[in-house]
């Protein structure tokens, strides 16, 4: 039986905290800045939270998760 492996995308782009809460870097913040206001620049160097509607796909992709 092969071993079942983690989804490579996924595993790049977020990452377990310790409380169990699945975090990602937020998007639209490599390129075309100067038109963006410094508090939307601002608000994007926060880390994102993976919402319970979703939390359940990303920890299947993680195969972190049955």
């Amino acid at each position: 039986m092969p071993k079942v492996k983690t989804n490579s995308s996924a595993k790049k782009r977020f990452k377990v905290t310790g409380t169990g809460e699945i975090t990602f870097q937020k998007a639209f913040k490599r390129h075309i800045l100067t038109k963006k206001s410094k508090k939307r620049k601002r608000a994007m160097r926060q880390k994102g939270l993976v919402g319970s509607t979703n939390k359940d796909f990303v920890l299947r992709l993680l195969r972190l998760k049955g």
